[in-house]
């Protein structure tokens, strides 16, 4: 195995870093020497001995606090790395290359003298890679090769953005090799986010990356060009209570129309108050011409952004209960944006017989009788639900939940208090 791991793994600053990004503990440690340690054998196996400066490159994936479906029309939004991450082990090359090998995938390569966007490549992690190093050359930003093996707890489809974890990574990488990771946290996030609407083809908002990029639990308003962004202080388990992440499962594929309708029919409803995205309208100007606004665009656009004009102020109640330690104020807030997503924003299924998502959050309802809270994770209509379960019926619940949904379905977070990060391999 390489020299320059094997010597960096065991020293105080490999571990202190461990610490600092997945939590204390001999097993943490443990468990994150294995997972890198076969991160550089997979290099090694891939790619041969590595000739020059080693590093690793780690980004969060990101659990969404408020603010469902918000973010794309320039709306606020409370979010928080967790720590599961994407990490590469990463050489630098002189040859123009990028050779990206991620675990359970076949090795992309990109040359970076062809960077032009690409329709064939839309839905691609050849477009993401292709992406970032295109649009950070147009920022101004050096790129060039390198390869890497890359490895991810953030498991696909699991509701804590892969995708976002991976862009953020990329960008991490290319900037740390070439620009002496200079890039601050907000402008990797954007170009990440123009990354998957230009060049992976997907209108997201901002929220997935920012979370990433930044890290800890951060308030976001989108409301200007330059978003801004607010660090939270909140540690639920010193308070009695797990944050948990529940996979119900479902079907991901062609859901894409799904969450794309979302903001299209949003937009819709602002477009009749002659604005862009709902932030710019007057939500008491929306309310007194609901009837106008349902016959021209109809009735699903106009409860969305019913939605979206109270799930944009309950983030401030959110934050205000988090920052004053009123928890049961939080979670009150927390439930009521989850019964909007669902009979509002209607984006807990997409379809009649995939209800695995209401099944979710009705079982946790029943579980915690107001003890906690439970919502709609994310983009919705598959996947995952989140659950604020207090620890000491932790274990009943995750036994009650996987019983239904499968065994690891359910999944502890803790929040990580960086976002991307560059780590020189150093003994």
């Amino acid at each position: 195995m390489n020299k320059q791991w094997m010597e960096y793994s065991k020293t105080e600053a490999f571990a202190s870093r461990i610490a600092t990004l997945y939590g204390a503990g001999e097993g943490i440690l443990a468990d994150q020497q294995a997972r890198y340690g076969k991160l550089a054998e997979r290099f090694e196996a891939r790619f041969g001995e590595p000739k020059g400066e080693l590093f690793f490159f780690s980004a969060p994936g990101r659990t969404e606090i408020g603010g469902n479906h918000t973010d794309h029309n320039n709306g606020r939004c409370l979010a928080a790395a967790v720590n599961l991450d994407t990490v590469a082990f990463v050489e630098k090359t002189d040859d123009g290359v990028i050779v990206v090998d991620s675990e359970g995938f076949p090795p992309i390569t990109v040359k970076v003298d062809d960077l032009k966007v690409i329709e064939a490549d839309y839905g691609t992690t050849r477009a993401l890679i292709r992406g970032t190093a295109g649009i950070m050359r147009d920022m101004g930003y050096k790129v060039g090769g390198f390869r890497a093996t890359v490895s991810s707890s953030v498991l696909r489809g699991s509701g804590l953005s892969s995708s976002a974890a991976f862009e953020v990574l990329i960008g991490a990488i290319v900037d740390g090799l070439y620009n002496g990771f200079v890039v601050d946290a907000k402008t990797r996030a954007m170009i990440a986010q123009k990354v998957e609407n230009v060049y992976f083809g997907k209108p997201c908002g901002l929220l997935d990356q920012m979370a990433s990029s930044v890290g800890g639990m951060v308030t976001m308003d989108f409301a200007t060009a330059d978003p801004q962004v607010e660090a939270i202080a909140c540690d639920f388990a010193a308070q009695g209570y797990a944050l948990c992440v529940v996979n119900t499962g479902g079907d991901h594929g062609d859901l894409t129309d799904d969450y794309a309708a979302i903001r299209r029919e949003m937009e819709a409803v602002a477009a009749q108050f002659g604005k862009k995205v709902l932030r710019e309208v007057d939500p008491e100007e929306f309310e007194v011409n609901v009837g106008k606004v349902r016959a021209a665009v109809g009735d699903r656009p106009v409860l969305r952004a019913m939605h979206f004009f109270d799930d944009n102020a309950r983030v401030l109640e959110q934050v205000a209960a988090i920052r004053g330690g009123d928890l049961a104020a939080f979670f009150d807030a927390v439930k009521r944006s989850g019964d909007s997503s669902w009979k509002l924003l209607q984006n807990v299924y997409a379809r009649a017989n995939q209800q695995q998502m209401s099944m979710g959050i009705e079982l946790s309802r029943r579980f915690l009788k107001g003890d906690g809270a439970q919502r709609v994770h994310g983009g919705g209509f598959a996947g995952t639900i989140q659950a604020y379960v207090p620890m000491a019926r932790l274990d009943d619940y995750v036994k009650m939940i996987e019983s239904v949904f499968g065994e690891g379905s359910c999944c502890v977070l803790r929040v990580r208090p960086e976002g991307a990060v560059m780590m020189p391999i150093k003994a």
